[in-house]
């Protein structure tokens, strides 16, 4: 057997055990009891009323980055990019990265016109492709210090505080009431600092507490890597569980706990270095732990690889995704699953200059590239994980219903979470409507026909 699919056997040692616990997760945690009744202008329950619903969206979210709008090298990739992403998701990460938005002083690339950097489309740009698909955006990151500018290096603690307020403010005022998730910040554990201000103790508690001031309303969000997150003891004492545990004890608004889940190993370690990270054990350990914060949990950066174009290792790609998806999606704690590139051969590369990205476009053994960890490959063909993903969200998880109502003019199901659209016949007439069935609400309506 290869290490390959020794990997996939992780999830099937207690197989049984396994699909009990994510059937009964998702059937208890992602759906809820609808009931409507349909009744005259008079207030007369109808009998025999045909009800149809059909869900459109999930209210659990499920991204993408969307780095890579219109950064491809033809209109044709372009539009397919744009297709493939609104098909599927329903967020988008978006690239608030500082020292490429703002890589000069005072000049930041907000606007749809400003000028192109690679894998870091224009904020409104990125703003514009979401309002017009119904994509929730998703901010990334406020306060990713190892993505702070170059021109704050030699600033003293003071200054850098200054210019990161003012970063706050100005994103506030242009997103605060189109962006609800605020990622503050990311990789405290992983990232290496480049300014005064990384050290200091105050770091995490005073990003947040400046971010709770510009970002009143929205949902506040610590994130971390991989190794950090999934690999420790999974104890309270854990480095992430306890820099996050005590930002909030000191007084600092977290709404939400971020989940890295990077494969980033070689295909010869796979399996040596991924047997505890794909344990569905240790997976539901972890989350149970991140959960006593209260916090909800984001599984926020998503790569699983395939390491080839062949097809065994495509396969193996999509049955992984699957098993995770399934596995994250049955968890009470869980609101989102953001995958991170969408197609393959255009990742991350550490060589930031102009003629390395345009030699690493397409060259599959140069920095990130080499996982193959898209969803499409880099002649912009679905690969099996991005049908499997689309099948998740769209198939598996998707709820419709055609029935009669009853002698209370009632009609009673269960569904997921999520916005439907609901048509109710009678005789001649017909009423067509919006609802949303809300892990909030109660669930119940009333349709006059």
């Amino acid at each position: 057997m290869s290490d390959r699919k020794k990997v996939l056997e992780l999830f099937y040692e207690n197989k049984d055990v396994l699909s009990e616990k994510i059937n009964s997760g998702i059937e208890k945690n992602r759906k809820g009891d609808i009931k409507i009744k349909i009744s005259d202008k008079d207030g007369n329950a109808l009998n025999g009323a045909k009800v149809t619903l059909k869900q459109k969206s999930h209210e659990f979210r499920f991204g993408a980055n969307l780095f890579l709008l219109d950064e491809l090298e033809t209109e044709e990739k372009n539009e397919l990019y744009k297709k493939y992403f609104k098909e599927t998701f329903n967020m988008a990460t978006l690239p608030f990265y500082w020292n490429t938005l703002e890589p000069e002083k005072g000049k930041p690339r907000y606007a749809k016109n400003s000028v192109k950097w690679y894998r870091r489309p224009s904020i409104d740009l990125c703003m514009e492709f979401c309002e017009e698909n119904g994509i929730e955006p998703r901010e990334h990151a406020l306060a990713y210090e190892s993505t702070f500018p170059d021109w704050l290096k030699d600033k003293d603690v003071h200054e850098i505080k200054k210019e990161l307020e003012r970063r706050y403010k100005e994103i506030s005022e242009r997103y605060k009431d189109k962006i609800r998730t605020i990622e503050v910040t990311n990789e405290m554990n992983w990232s290496f600092g480049k300014t005064a201000f990384y050290n200091q103790p105050d770091y995490v508690e005073w990003c947040f507490k400046t971010a709770e001031k510009y970002f009143p309303n929205n949902q506040l969000v610590i994130n971390e890597s991989t190794e950090e997150t999934w690999l420790d003891n999974c104890r309270a004492t854990d480095k992430y569980y306890s820099y996050a545990e005590a930002t909030i004890l000191k007084g600092a608004r977290v709404d939400a706990v971020g989940m890295q889940f990077h494969m980033f190993y070689p295909k010869e370690l796979e399996y040596e270095k991924t047997r505890r990270l794909y344990s569905p054990t240790s997976l539901y350990a972890h989350m149970d732990m991140y959960s006593a914060l209260s916090k909800c949990l984001q599984i926020t950066e998503v790569t699983i690889p395939a390491y080839s174009n062949d097809a065994e290792d495509e396969n193996i790609q999509a049955e992984l995704l699957t098993l995770l998806y399934s596995i994250w999606f049955s968890h009470p704690s869980v609101e989102q699953i953001v995958y991170w590139n969408l197609v393959d051969g255009y990742a991350y590369v550490p060589d930031p200059t102009p003629e390395a990205i345009s030699r690493s476009m397409g060259n599959m053994t140069v920095g990130e590239n080499y996982y193959y960890g898209g969803l499409v490959r880099f002649d912009m063909t679905p690969k099996p994980a991005y049908y499997a993903i689309k099948k998740l969200i769209h198939e598996t998880w998707h709820t419709e219903l055609s029935a009669l109502t009853n002698d209370g003019g009632c009609v009673e199901t269960r569904g997921f979470y999520g916005d439907y659209e609901l048509t109710v016949t009678y005789g001649e007439k017909s009423v067509s409507k919006l609802i949303t069935v809300s892990s909030k609400g109660d669930n119940r309506y009333s349709i006059i026909i």
